[in-house]
């Protein structure tokens, strides 16, 4: 009966795990294998260089501003965009006053409007968010700079995108902006599982709204806040920071590479300059900090599981 069970087992996750190998790992220990070679990534011949890339990329200053750009993204977006969609899932639904009759803890009116308002970036492609923030970066005939000399300001233009001080900023915010609706929705579910009892006996207890968000809720939600962590860094580091500095900085990368992110210096290396092995080089690197940031927020966030 055993044998016959693992026999299933086994049957079962053969052609799933044969296809996670093929299209996931496989890929991984190519590019590995690539990086020790001098591959153009296009040309079918190549020769093995040893760790020349690797001694290549630790010269590369380039390569560590785009590993600080890329680090700044993995600390920066996870901390204010988690901090915000908590401050306005709790004010959602936690924030409103009793009604005479009703629960002493009570969400504001009209919180499903709210959510579905705070929702609607996700449902636009980021190729399109960058696009609209582009416009309204624009320092001539920009959203932002028209309301501030509408309102007066017309000797404080900044050029956004165009000033190496400011870009970084300016696509992080893009990236906040469109990020932000998602966790908003996913840490209002999470909150609306928690019994209305505790937060009773809190305030009953004298607890303000404060003392509630961080004893009670924030406690309870522990674990999605930590995946949200986890999950946002990788974003970060990977696709959508990509796709938002690819569409709206100059060069692409910025003035002075202020913008320059380490998965758009692999796709610049492979498909611009014809360096595939030292882009598979880079990659590599990314691979490591993207696992050693989940790893150590992982590890940091370990918190004894609680039940409600």
């Amino acid at each position: 009966m055993q044998h016959g069970k693992y026999r299933f087992i086994v049957g079962f996750l053969a052609l799933p795990l044969g296809l996670y190998a093929l299209f996931v790992v496989w890929p991984f220990v190519q590019s590995i294998y690539y990086s020790f070679t001098d591959w153009t990534g296009l040309s079918p011949e190549f020769e093995m260089v040893g760790l020349d890339n690797y001694r290549r990329m630790l010269d590369d200053d380039i390569f560590w501003k785009s590993l600080r750009h890329s680090l700044t993204f993995a600390v920066v977006l996870p901390l204010v965009t988690i901090g915000l969609a908590l401050f306005l899932a709790f004010m959602i639904n936690v924030g409103g006053r009793g009604r005479r009759g009703g629960p002493v803890v009570s969400g504001v009116r009209g919180s499903a409007f709210y959510k579905i308002v705070y929702f609607f970036p996700q449902v636009l492609s980021i190729a399109i968010v960058a696009l609209l923030f582009a416009f309204a970066y624009n320092p001539d005939s920009g959203a932002l700079n028209s309301l501030l000399r509408g309102v007066g300001l017309d000797g404080v233009q900044p050029l956004w995108l165009g000033d190496p001080d400011l870009a970084l900023w300016c696509v992080m915010a893009v990236l906040v902006w469109s990020t932000v609706g998602f966790f908003v929705v996913l840490f209002s579910a999470g909150m609306a599982s928690i019994p209305v009892d505790l937060y009773e006996a809190a305030l009953l207890d004298g607890a303000g709204r404060a003392a509630t968000f961080f004893r009670v809720t924030l406690p309870l939600l522990w674990d999605t806040v930590r995946s949200g962590w986890v999950y946002l860094g990788i974003l970060a580091l990977g696709a959508e920071s990509f796709a938002v500095v690819q569409i709206m900085t100059t060069g692409p990368g910025g003035p002075d590479y202020s913008t320059t992110v380490m998965v758009l210096y692999v796709y610049q290396k492979a498909f611009r300059d014809g360096q595939a092995a030292y882009a598979t080089t880079i990659g590599v690197a990314l691979l490591v900090v993207t696992l050693a940031f989940a790893a150590l927020v992982l590890r940091l966030g370990r918190r004894e599981r609680l039940e409600y």
